[in-house]
């Protein structure tokens, strides 16, 4: 798996890209994915323009395609990641920024990869696929 880092904000987020891509090496895919880091302002825009949500949000995910299973793609697609966000609930959550980066990268891939949350039976699926995958890479709460 091979993930695009971009880095829009001015926050110095090397470590957490190392991280990032410790945790997905583990993962057997040939495809790819962007990992966009961006400002409160830019996630509150794209947060209002693609969701008609006008407010800051800490991950967003855009598939680049609906169904990864009827397409031939290499790109699984973008996530964009708030940085500020990430540091304020690592903090609220009694956690390190580590783990926030860590799961908020894994919870866009899994996004990315046709998962959501939208009913309780589907969380429950998800959110223990991004466990497994966290725990994995010992990342732990």
């Amino acid at each position: 798996m091979r993930i695009n880092f971009y880095n829009n904000s001015n926050e110095n987020i090397w470590k957490y890209q190392r991280l990032i891509k410790r945790i997905f090496k583990g993962i057997n895919r040939s495809d790819s994915f962007n990992i966009i880091f961006v400002t409160e302002e830019e996630i509150k825009e794209i947060n209002k323009e693609y969701r008609n949500i006008d407010k800051v949000t800490d991950v967003i995910s855009f598939a680049a395609v609906d169904d990864i299973n009827r397409f031939d793609y290499t790109s699984l697609g973008d996530v964009f990641i708030c940085v500020k966000r990430a540091y304020s609930q690592a903090e609220e959550y009694g956690h390190s920024p580590a783990r926030e980066f860590a799961f908020l990268a894994v919870h866009g891939y899994l996004h990315l990869c046709g998962f959501d949350h939208m009913t309780k039976e589907d969380e429950e699926i998800m959110f223990k696929i991004q466990d497994d995958i966290l725990n994995e890479a010992g990342i732990k709460r």
